[in-house]
């Protein structure tokens, strides 16, 4: 596992080893707008986590999931934690829960 100082680090060194994709989480759903792509819990896996938690404000606390799908694609999820996470339905929030408790 690499280590990152900051989420644009995150971001920055995933995107070097690969993961390219943007991300953005729906209610059941991982969504990527170029390529058009949605999955869901099931169709992606969770390959590294990186959590980041701000100096003096827990709204700046946020979580980098580096993510590939069943059919090779990837890319780079970043999600809040504590109050400034998303909202998802259930089967979402266990693949997320799950990986990020391992």
């Amino acid at each position: 596992m690499y280590n990152y100082d900051t989420v644009t680090d995150a971001i920055s060194g995933l995107k070097a080893r690969g993961f390219t994709l943007d991300f953005n989480l729906q209610t059941n759903a991982l969504q990527c707008f170029n390529p058009d792509i949605n999955l869901s819990p099931e169709e992606f896996e969770i390959k590294e986590v990186y959590r980041f938690e701000g100096d003096t404000n827990p709204s700046d606390e946020e979580i980098v999931y580096a993510i590939e799908s069943k059919d090779g694609h990837k890319g780079v999820f970043v999600n809040g934690y504590g109050p400034s996470a998303d909202a998802v339905g259930a089967e979402m929030m266990q693949k997320l829960t799950d990986h990020h408790n391992q």
